[in-house]
């Protein structure tokens, strides 16, 4: 799996450990640079208990006492995962090349602080929000889609082609059999 840029994904006030320890499992699984935490309130021992594949032994973890404190890398944009009138909507999204994404706590919102920090939000169009683990999985499997480089999907229902060649080469030579007009010497 090859995928475009990089990305992070973190939580902010999040108290069900739980709910922390699937979204590092399915970060991890995803391919992501590092995760992280903003005023957490969980029991991170607990939170290994969801956490399988054990992610802080092979992804960064960031812990982030607040807003203030918390540092991305340079040129990572930060999204936020959040319920807003004025939010994106995820299907329409277009995500940036090298991100860091946030969720909120499991019965509140992103605090105004770290929405302010947010250069964009996005909701995942549903009736009503969705469990934390299962909201940051969509996010991540909707920017594989798009960064990574899978064969367009077939007109016709079932599977499709190969995956797109990777990015970095200039594939095989091309060679012509006649020399094009401008190429002849008079």
């Amino acid at each position: 799996m090859q995928s475009r840029g990089y990305f992070g994904i973190g939580v902010e006030g999040v108290s069900k450990s739980a709910n922390v320890g699937a979204l590092l499992r399915t970060a991890h699984a995803f391919g992501a640079a590092f995760c992280f935490t903003v005023a957490p309130s969980f029991d991170a021992r607990a939170a290994r208990l969801a956490d399988t594949s054990d992610t802080a032994k092979h992804v960064p973890l960031w812990r982030f006492d607040d807003v203030e404190a918390m540092v991305l890398p340079k040129g990572c944009v930060l999204v936020g995962i959040e319920i807003t009138e004025d939010a994106a909507l995820l299907p329409s999204f277009r995500h940036p090349l090298n991100a860091a994404y946030v969720l909120g706590p499991e019965r509140s919102s992103l605090s105004a602080g770290l929405v302010a920090r947010c250069k964009h939000v996005v909701k995942i169009p549903t009736r009503f929000s969705l469990n934390l683990a299962v909201a940051g999985a969509l996010v991540l499997y909707d920017r594989l889609l798009q960064h990574g480089r899978f064969a367009d999907r077939p007109v016709m229902s079932g599977g499709g082609g190969e995956a797109a060649a990777a990015a970095g080469g200039h594939g095989h030579p091309v060679f012509r059999r006649n020399r094009p007009d401008w190429m002849k010497e008079d």
